[in-house]
């Protein structure tokens, strides 16, 4: 049996091919462009499979997290107004997953902040303490002493790092990766 012609990759679609991976495929969105790793030896008819594939796992992960990303700038909101109210509204607030050495970041020239999809397991406490981290970012960038300070206006600023280094260490991150 013939296989189908390919189909054409979307023109946001970076496809990786590497010779080390044997096996398995993966996909990850990098701003609006979606980023496909896969193995060197699959033809052209497997690309346009994996590729079409991997494209509706992603929408059906984005669809999943839209509610949580609402609730997350929302909770994000809440903590500032409490813990930090001089830090200016977040523009976005939302779970990335390509983030695996970082509990979060921010860009604080869009105000933007991306937390790691790692974090939805853990308690609430600790997501909140991440927000608050990202957030002081939004006026102090550096990790200097006034940021410092802005982080630990939250009440389990201690308890929410030990908890973080803890797992930092078993998963054999470095300290500084949040």
């Amino acid at each position: 049996m013939a296989e189908s012609p390919p189909r054409s990759i979307p023109p946001y679609v970076d496809i990786r091919r590497s010779k080390r991976r044997k096996r398995t495929v993966s996909a990850y969105r990098d701003g609006e462009r979606v980023v496909v790793l896969m193995p060197d030896r699959l033809s052209a008819v497997e690309e346009a499979r994996w590729v079409e594939t991997m494209l509706q796992r992603l929408e059906k992960q984005r669809s999943r997290s839209r509610v949580s990303d609402e609730k997350l700038l929302a909770r994000a909101h809440e903590l500032a107004c409490r813990h930090l109210p001089e830090v200016p509204e977040p523009a976005s607030v939302r779970w990335v997953s390509n983030q695996n050495r970082r509990w979060g970041s921010c860009t604080p020239a869009d105000r933007s902040i991306r937390l790691s999809s790692r974090l939805q397991s853990m308690p609430a406490w600790v997501v909140d303490y991440v927000l608050i981290h990202e957030l002081a970012h939004l006026i102090e960038p550096a990790h200097d002493a006034a940021f410092w300070k802005l982080v630990h206006r939250f009440p389990k600023s201690e308890r929410a790092e030990g908890y973080l280094e803890g797992i930092s260490a078993a998963a054999n991150l470095t300290l500084d990766d949040f």
